[in-house]
């Protein structure tokens, strides 16, 4: 998933203008009782779980809506699946490798307006995910259910896609294959239920209250954009008498020093991000926590235009990084200098091994290593047609607004001229400027990130297929799509790790289709008598049951 980081980090209706020393909106619904102010980014692109890529629209879906499974707290202030609408489930393994899922639902679940949660609901949900023309980036996050395939290219109608209704309470879910982590899919927000008359109703319907009906713990109550979302604890959700906050408003802004500022006046009881200038106070004074975080920091090239169809021009690029300096320097908050594009911390075959370590590094990211890399890319410019980046054009990196992302590709920028010769301009776009303008394809280098949406490397991977929703690099690779076709089908899971290795080879180490540059780590601040905040290496911290000390 896109991380949308102010500080250092990832993933657009709406461009934002925020003043300089922005005023805290007073929420007049929340003059008593417990209020959590929080920020996590500025405007969200999109709050509409289908349709949303993002972690920080992804954390405000989890708190308005539910999926068949959902994180709770395991008692330590992690996150681990547990049942959420479904009460129940269970797989049947057929004899043809085919799996099916009979989920029933909970007893009296409600839509925040009091309406019943239905099957049903669920079902034109994932047929909404799937159908082409609501134009998700996220649709093949259910490619593993049956008939998606025909539905997603347009040759079948959704209805014909694996997931049935077989009463109000009771969903059959069909697989082509047992898919190890589909638990944690129905647990992710694009397969949260959404309500057909509300989304078919208006075309803005998640921008009023009185639309944006959710089933989950919190309800919307207003949308100020640019400025705040607030939300208060919906009376319909099943779980109602147990929730922490009376009210939570997310407060949207991109200015890290505006953040700060709220964080220490008290108008802010949480922030992931501070001036980069201000990591090393905070750090120690034990103020800002640093937990596990399943995702990489990376650059991506636009491989369908010059210079950058070039593998050995993306190669060159991607030698010409100090790692070490940009970790050491640049984001101080304990990330590693990554040598490929799959994380630490996600699993291979084996019970207990890592993908990451299994796989090994590409290039030697370590600062020892530096020089011989810069060797290295010069020879490859030299190869493409560019000796001392004679003859190279001029080109754009392009990034988010965030001091911290100027500051890395600032240091980028140097790197690049004074290692290869070449010269690169800067270029800053607001977040829904920016995502768009990646997602078409119009730059030459930009800032990118991906969190995984399971634990799982497929989650790095599937994303690089032709024609793929996520795929901002605009690779094109049959071999590649045969790799990932046949790890999505395999039922064997050390043959699946060793497909989705081969990928990696493919991607990083053939194609230098991105330059990796370090392994996150997650950063935040909760102020002080706040307990009961827990967070999912995902990127998803939850707020609904923190109460006060």
């Amino acid at each position: 998933m896109r991380r949308k980081f102010m500080s250092m980090a990832l993933t657009a209706a709406m461009v934002i203008s925020m003043a300089a020393t922005p005023v805290f909106a007073e929420d007049t619904a929340a003059d008593e009782g417990f209020n959590l102010n929080l920020c996590i980014a500025s405007e969200p692109q999109t709050i509409d779980p289908a349709l949303n890529s993002a972690v920080d629209g992804a954390i405000m879906c989890n708190h308005m809506f539910e999926g068949l499974v959902k994180w709770v707290n395991d008692g330590e202030g992690n996150a681990i699946t547990a049942p959420g609408q479904a009460e129940s489930w269970e797989k049947a393994e057929n004899e043809d490798g085919t799996v099916t899922y009979t989920v029933k639902l909970r007893d009296g679940i409600k839509w925040s307006d009091g309406q019943a949660v239905t099957a049903g609901d669920f079902v034109y949900a994932w047929q909404r995910l799937a159908n082409p023309e609501t134009a998700a980036d996220y649709c093949y996050m259910i490619d593993m259910v049956k008939g998606y395939d025909a539905v997603a290219d347009g040759s079948a109608d959704p209805s014909t896609l694996g997931i049935t209704a077989v009463d109000d309470q009771t969903l059959q879910i069909d697989l082509t294959y047992d898919c190890p982590y589909f638990e944690e899919i129905m647990a992710f927000p694009a397969t949260f239920p959404v309500r057909q008359d509300m989304v078919e109703g208006s075309d803005n319907w998640t921008f009023d209250p009185s639309t944006y009906i959710g089933n989950g713990p919190y309800k919307m109550t207003e949308w100020s954009h640019n400025a705040y979302i607030s939300m208060e604890k919906n009376e319909n959700y099943y779980d109602y008498e147990n929730l922490g906050p009376d009210t939570i408003k997310f407060t949207l802004l991109d200015d890290n020093n505006a953040m700060l500022k709220g964080y220490n006046n008290g108008e802010l009881d949480f922030i992931e991000n501070l001036p980069v200038d201000e990591i090393p106070t905070y750090l120690a004074s034990g103020e800002l926590e640093i937990g596990d975080y399943l995702g990489t920091y990376y650059v991506c090239f636009q491989t369908q235009k010059a210079p950058f169809d070039n593998p050995k021009v993306r190669e060159a690029f991607t030698l010409a990084v100090d790692r070490n300096y940009i970790v050491e320097k640049v984001t101080q908050s304990g990330q590693v200098e990554a040598g490929a594009y799959v994380p630490s911390g996600i699993s291979d075959a084996e019970e207990g091994s890592d993908f990451r370590k299994n796989g090994g590094d590409y290039y030697d990211p370590t600062k020892d290593a530096y020089e011989a890399n810069c060797e290295k890319a010069r020879q490859l410019l030299a190869e493409a047609g560019y000796p001392n980046g004679e003859g190279f054009p001029v080109v754009e990196y392009l990034y988010n607004t965030s001091d911290a992302h100027k500051a890395v590709a600032e240091a980028l920028q140097f790197m690049w001229e004074e290692e290869l010769g070449v010269k690169v301009t800067l270029n800053n776009q607001e977040w829904a400027a920016f995502l768009q303008t990646r997602k078409d394809g119009d730059y030459s280098i930009a800032r990118n990130g991906w969190i995984a949406d399971y634990n799982d490397p497929i989650s790095f991977l599937d994303m690089w297929m032709t024609g793929g929703g996520n795929n901002d690099a605009q690779y094109a690779n049959d071999d590649y799509d045969a790799l990932i076709k046949q790890a999505k089908t395999t039922t064997d899971n050390a043959e699946r790790m060793d497909l989705l290795h081969q990928a990696e080879d493919k991607l990083i180490g053939e194609d230098s289709v991105l330059a990796p540059l370090y392994f996150y780590t997650q950063k935040y601040m909760l102020a002080d008598g706040i307990e009961g905040m827990y967070y999912c290496p995902l990127g998803y911290f939850f707020f609904g049951y923190t109460h006060q000390a």
